[in-house]
């Protein structure tokens, strides 16, 4: 796996590294060894899917906060996403800031979202799968969310919200 460093301290974009014959490839997209050296969690609690139907879902901006504070590898299975990760961290040099990868199934690059960081998603295409690897088990009290239009941000979408859930919809402006 190839870990490239984004703009926000302990985010990463994380390339495989296929291994080709006349089968197709072979690549490792999770190794607890090669995580822990690069200074990430290695934990593992937790695998999710998220399946959306239409171009245009957005999901986020999510976070839980201690003691449940999670980080999380994303990976885009079908698909493509305009993915998002938020520095919420208040000792951050990068506080409020963000930065954003396309996901795809096509291109199987990963995102790694650390402790402190919201993260979420905007579909760019129908029947798109998510899948998460997180470091801590869902918990509803240490659950958290930032609204995805907040200008206390300024986030760029590339592509019009089509469908969102209430509850992402209804996050309370930061402060």
């Amino acid at each position: 796996m190839e870990f490239i460093a984004t703009s926000l301290p302990g985010v990463f974009e994380i390339r495989i590294e296929p291994h080709c014959d006349d089968r197709g490839f072979f690549a490792r997209v999770w190794c607890e060894q090669e995580f822990a050296a690069h200074g990430l969690n290695p934990k593992l609690a937790q695998c999710n899917i998220s399946f959306n139907a239409r171009k245009g879902t957005l999901r986020g901006m999510h976070f839980q906060v201690a003691p449940r504070a999670e980080a999380k590898l994303v990976r885009c299975t079908t698909g493509s996403i305009y993915d998002v990760v938020l520095d919420l961290r208040a000792e951050s040099p990068t506080y409020k800031d963000w930065v954003a990868l396309t996901l795809s199934a096509h291109n199987r690059t990963m995102a790694y979202i650390p402790e402190g960081c919201a993260h979420g998603f905007i579909t760019l295409e129908d029947d798109t799968e998510v899948f998460y690897q997180m470091s801590e088990f869902h918990d509803p009290e240490s659950a958290r969310g930032v609204r995805w239009n907040d200008p206390a941000f300024g986030i760029v979408w590339p592509a019009k919200v089509e469908v969102i859930s209430q509850r992402d919809a209804d996050y309370l402006a930061f402060e």
